[in-house]
């Protein structure tokens, strides 16, 4: 900055009269700096049945979003498209990190494509406790698929959900059917009880696993291998091979130890390399096989309803959680409350009994 003879400051990049500017170095920032406006409700609905993927990013941006107008829109939007959904083959896929999620995501989804379906991955990266912020780098780990016409990829972050599955992966199931995917991959962060969430929104459960069953089998919550309808040992080539077969002949008699599941389908253990693309087309047989057994049974219809209906007392909770914390009278009594429980004055468990006319105020308002 300089200061003219009238004292007022300069730019150092102020052009002067008689001077021609030069071209930007990227002719098409101008497009970026001056990006258009959001389309409204009703251009976003029409482009996520359109199959738009840009549009229909934008509409699962506002399903992600906190903000309370987003959250007004999503919804308008989520009924808009609720109409055109539940046409998709929906797939939880899970595994203990480094078992090769995305390399098998990435072969089952381009084997997809060559069978002329189209296929959406929801892929869930972990926010950190910390920062609250997340890597998404899905993308690069499936380059060849992200570039198919037929595939999109939406790495979300995964909040404070369990499971690590985001907290609107449900609706944007639904946005992604109303474009017109024919298969739905859910692929979750790990391993644990808290799965129960990508089970709860999903028709078929796939648990990739290693070599090398003993550690492993340990290792492995029996409530994840109790709710997977098909188990994949990756990675089983080359010197892995003898090792995977092994595991496989583990995971079977562990699963002679578990209940029949209601909708009579009986999990199975598979050998297959993504990096090989070995067993990749074996495992999709068998989801169509458990689609058609359920479909024939009406376990698919069936578990689908009950799936709604557990997704409509959650939000129930969640937005009765929200407005609870939102309330004026509740917002203006928690602090004092809190600080007697951090200075050890009061139990946590005795604060609704302590002060409770702002929790009737709520519930009679």
């Amino acid at each position: 900055m300089k200061h003219s003879k009238k004292g007022h400051r300069e730019s150092a990049l102020h052009v002067k009269e008689g001077t021609t500017p030069s071209n930007p170095l990227n002719p098409e920032l101008g497009k970026h700096l001056h990006r258009q406006a959001r389309p409204g409700v009703v251009a976003l609905s029409e482009g996520v049945l359109r199959g738009d993927r840009v549009l229909l990013s934008q509409a699962i941006t506002l399903i992600e979003s906190r903000h309370a107008r987003h959250q007004e829109q999503a919804q308008e939007i989520i009924e808009r498209c609720l109409p055109h959904s539940g046409n998709s083959i929906r797939i939880g896929i899970t595994g203990v990190p480094g078992v090769g999620k995305s390399t098998f995501i990435e072969a089952f989804g381009k084997m997809l494509i060559q069978q002329s379906l189209s296929v959406a991955v929801l892929a869930i990266d972990p926010s950190s406790q910390l920062t609250k912020g997340s890597i998404l780098g899905d993308k690069t780990r499936m380059v060849e698929l992200a570039s198919l016409p037929a595939a999109f990829i939406r790495p979300s972050p995964s909040g404070h959900s369990s499971g690590g599955v985001a907290r609107k992966t449900r609706e944007t199931i639904i946005l992604c059917e109303a474009a017109g995917f024919d298969v739905i991959l859910v692929e979750t962060v790990g391993v644990g009880q808290a799965e129960i969430a990508v089970h709860s929104m999903v028709d078929f459960f796939l648990l990739l696993l290693l070599p090398g069953a003993g550690d492993e089998l340990q290792g492995i919550k029996r409530g994840v291998v109790e709710m997977a309808d098909l188990l994949a040992v990756n990675k089983s080539d080359g010197e892995n091979l003898l090792r995977a077969k092994q595991a496989q002949a583990e995971y079977r008699n562990a699963l002679h130890l578990f209940p029949p599941k209601e909708n009579g389908w009986a999990p199975v253990v598979q050998l297959c390399s993504a990096m090989a693309g070995e067993g990749i087309a074996q495992i999709w047989e068998k989801i169509l096989e458990h689609k058609g057994l359920t479909e024939q049974n009406g376990s698919f219809a069936a578990k689908r309803q009950h799936q709604a209906r557990y997704w409509m007392h959650e939000t129930v909770l969640e937005q009765l959680k929200a407005l609870f914390y939102d309330h004026p009278g509740i917002k203006s009594w928690l602090p004092e409350l809190e600080e007697a429980v951090v200075k050890g004055t009061l139990g946590s468990r005795l604060v609704l009994k302590k002060r409770s006319e702002p929790v009737r105020d709520f519930i009679v308002q």
